[in-house]
């Protein structure tokens, strides 16, 4: 059986689908409708500095991040503790409505299984809660930055 992809979904979907990959500045997304993948594209955004990967779960204490203090002279930098990685594409937030506090600041504790943040995907708000007990040693995004999955967001040691 032969289906034309407008047979199953509809323009209008796809259309917000691109929508959201432009808004949020995204490389691209896939999704999966009935027994129909639709992959929309955007503009490649800027190449990250790439990161060591680390293992949720894992403490990451012989991990080191570069940073750049001259062009010339790479300096390494230390990170100790457990790194928070997005579990899914979209925008993060750090708190649940824009006139509220922030679920953590650096330096608040956290235990497993409290809300730490939201990443808002395709207009849905997904609470993050913490995989680890802790204290917040930096929050490595800033408010309304999009990010892609596995990105690091923040450090809980």
């Amino acid at each position: 059986m032969n289906k034309k992809i407008f047979d199953i979904v509809e323009t209008e979907t796809i259309e917000k689908i691109a929508e959201i990959v432009s808004k949020n500045e995204l490389s691209e997304i896939t999704v999966k409708i009935s027994d129909c993948v639709v992959t929309v594209k955007g503009k490649k955004p800027q190449p990250v500095p790439p990161v060591m990967p680390v293992p949720m779960g894992i403490p990451a204490q012989a991990v080191s991040a570069p940073v750049q203090t001259d062009a010339a002279a790479p300096v390494q930098q230390e990170i100790k503790g457990n790194v928070v990685k997005s579990p899914i594409v979209g925008t993060f937030y750090q708190a649940p409505s824009p006139d509220k506090p922030p679920f953590v600041k650096v330096g608040d504790t956290v235990k497993k299984g409290d809300v730490i943040m939201i990443i808002e995907s395709m207009k849905l708000m997904n609470e993050v809660q913490s995989e680890f007990d802790g204290t917040v040693e930096k929050i490595l995004v800033t408010d309304g930055q999009p990010v892609e999955f596995d990105q690091p967001i923040m450090i809980i040691s």
